[in-house]
């Protein structure tokens, strides 16, 4: 891959992974060229290596990558546990996955359609008729919340900024109040299916969805359907707990004093039970990977309900995002992912849909939430696909 094209792609991937009548739409699969990544000896260990090298620095306190090429893997950890002991970081450690958890939501939502429990071209009005007011009068398909094409506007939250909300970490709100927030804002800020925004509302949704039409629980359906058939056995759903339990690296947020310095505030423990089926998962990297290859392979979801995930909406001006993942393409490579962040947490997983090349990390970011690129998962990325 030559250096310009090879700096978009990492680029593209760090950044991207932050519709009138209900007839089948039509969708648009982008280009699935052979991968030139089948060709190449390996993962790139020196430049990995050099990637994570210096942790803890200004930008994160930990790191743990997983590559994985046709000619072979690459695990690899470095920063510490915590400042306080400075211990090595935990090569296993678990971390809160943020929005990667979609991708769960999503298979979770393809496998009860594959059951016919689901229609994923029935208005969602249909199903939880109890939230929708009568002012939603255009019809959105379930398929409109997995691929964000609802136009449903954004739930309330617990603050607006980072010392708002780390003032309330400990308190609960439930996604049902996140949910009916939204619908209290009113009909869409668009037609269903005609523009694609990313908002946890959709999946947020699809939760309540689930729990509507299996009468269980989101976690339960989850673990049971997606967690279990991937062989996810250190990933589990929260709830109402702000603990990370088991073996963890602390997360940090930096926040600028008055003076101008910074300090890194702990925001390890967070109750993080509004994000729920939209990001509220724990998970480890070693889960991140099973998960994303045994998906891939279609061993979790069966086809033809896996293509959802590789199909963006067509007719949506700009549209990457797909039944829970994204892509991206720069120099005839297609590359599926997603990300997620919380405050003192990154994650990533992604790959070429051949499995030719798969990256999954987790960076303990001092500014997780921030518009800014981290460098330390710039180049993690940039040495995972080289």
């Amino acid at each position: 891959m030559r250096a310009r094209s090879h700096a978009v792609l990492a680029a593209s991937v760090v950044l991207a992974l932050a519709a009138g009548p209900l007839a089948a739409p039509a969708f648009a699969a982008p280009p699935a060229p052979a991968s030139r990544f089948a060709d190449q000896r390996g993962p790139a260990e020196e430049a990995l290596r050099a990637a994570i090298a210096g942790l803890p620095n200004q930008y994160a306190t930990a790191a743990l990558v997983r590559v994985g090429t046709s000619g072979g893997d690459w695990h690899g950890s470095a920063g510490v546990r915590d400042l306080a002991s400075g211990r090595p970081a935990h090569p296993d450690a678990r971390f809160r996955a943020g929005s990667v958890t979609k991708v769960v939501t999503a298979a979770t939502v393809l496998r009860l359609a594959a059951q016919d429990q689901i229609d994923l071209d029935a208005p969602v009005q249909g199903y939880l008729p109890d939230l929708f007011t009568p002012d939603f009068e255009q019809p959105i398909s379930v398929r409109h919340l997995l691929n964000h094409t609802s136009g449903i506007k954004p739930g309330d939250g617990l603050g607006d900024d980072f010392a708002e909300l780390y003032a309330h970490r400990y308190e609960t709100l439930t996604p049902q109040r996140v949910a009916a927030s939204a619908i209290a804002k009113g009909p869409e800020d668009f037609v269903p299916g005609t523009r694609q925004q990313y908002l946890n509302i959709n999946y947020t949704i699809l939760g309540l969805l689930i729990e509507k039409v299996t009468g269980r629980s989101y976690a339960s359906e989850a673990t049971r359907l997606v967690l279990r058939p991937a062989g996810m056995h250190h990933t589990y759903f929260p709830g109402t707990d702000p603990r990370i339990r088991g073996p963890h690296n602390r997360g940090y947020q930096a926040v600028e004093r008055p003076d101008g310095t910074t300090r890194l505030v702990d925001v390890t423990e967070w109750n993080q039970a509004d994000r729920w089926a939209a990001g509220d998962m724990i998970s480890t990297t070693a889960d991140l990977e099973r998960l994303l290859t045994r998906l891939f392979r279609g061993k979790i979801v069966p086809r033809p309900e896996l293509e959802e995930m590789f199909t963006t909406p067509a007719g949506v001006p700009g549209a990457t995002m797909s039944a829970g993942l994204e892509y991206q393409e720069a120099d005839g490579q297609v590359f599926w992912g997603k990300s997620g962040g919380r405050y003192g947490y990154n994650a990533f997983i992604g790959g070429t849909r051949d499995l030719s090349r798969t990256l999954v990390c987790a960076v303990n970011s001092t500014d997780a939430k921030g518009t800014e690129r981290n460098p330390v998962v710039d180049a993690i990325t940039a040495a995972a696909l080289r």
